[in-house]
């Protein structure tokens, strides 16, 4: 008998290119709080999410400007940043300033993968869904208003802690678990080290499943093939199975070979 698989999605770098949107309102708010003295580079912030626990854009932000700030002889406890304010101008770039509608960078966001790709899915009876720590409304616009998905299967930031923590992961497989005797084999798919991770403490919490985490080399890092190297070297060492250079690589027969061979 052929196991069954449940494929979960992270979003960002894997449904849609956000170098260009959450990675540049990330540089944005850094270079704004640091009164232009700094803006990260692509580099930089990679390097601060290859350490695993900088998955939410907004503390990213915060992290790089106290890090800077530090450098500069001043201590955390003296600078106390308005977490709020960071947030609120991270969203007026990101999501833009129209409450009502959504008119900053997330309006260009390259999408990685088409409906059709879910559809063939689909039709090989894998079951998916996404697990991403974006907003609610960031991940909805690109699913149903960008892809035309209807009510797809989605944990977003507001429904779980934030990645490594499972707990997202875990209540996503739940929802997409149509017959709870059978144990599929669940593959997250991510494109940084806290994805990985959350896949490696889904094993530590239920090792009665088989937990498979797939890397993704988000577009960024593929400009150059020593970044690329270095990026998938990073992703594999922080527990992936394999790594692939577009999600759609993952097809069936993929899907079905690296689970034979976890």
């Amino acid at each position: 008998m052929i196991q069954k698989a449940i494929v979960i999605f992270d979003i960002d770098g894997v449904v849609r290119d956000v170098s260009g949107s959450y990675r540049r309102a990330i540089a944005d708010t850094v270079e704004y709080f640091t009164n232009k003295a700094y803006r990260p580079t692509p580099l930089d912030i990679d390097q601060l999410k290859s350490e695993g626990v900088w998955n939410n854009d907004w503390e990213a932000s915060q992290e790089l400007i106290y890090r800077y700030l530090a450098g500069q002889g001043q201590s955390r406890e003296q600078l106390q940043l308005d977490y709020k304010a960071i947030v609120d101008f991270f969203q007026s770039r990101y999501r833009g300033t129209d409450p009502d509608n959504f008119t900053g960078y997330i309006c260009n966001e390259p999408l990685l993968l088409q409906a059709s790709y879910l559809e063939q899915l689909t039709q090989a009876g894998i079951a998916w869904g996404f697990f991403s720590g974006a907003t609610r409304a960031s991940a909805n616009y690109v699913l149903e208003k960008r892809l035309g998905l209807k009510s797809p299967v989605l944990i977003a930031m507001e429904d779980a802690p934030g990645k490594p923590d499972p707990t997202g992961l875990f209540a996503t497989v739940q929802q997409l678990e149509n017959n709870l005797d059978e144990l599929s084999v669940i593959v997250y798919v991510g494109d940084t080290v806290a994805d990985m991770y959350t896949v490696v403490k889904a094993r530590e919490i239920n090792p009665h499943r088989i937990w498979i985490g797939v890397g993704v080399l988000p577009p960024h890092v593929q400009e150059t093939a020593q970044r690329r190297d270095a990026y998938a070297q990073t992703l594999l060492t922080a527990g992936a199975a394999v790594v692939l250079s577009n999600v759609e690589q993952l097809n069936p027969v993929k899907i079905q070979e690296i689970m034979l061979s976890s």
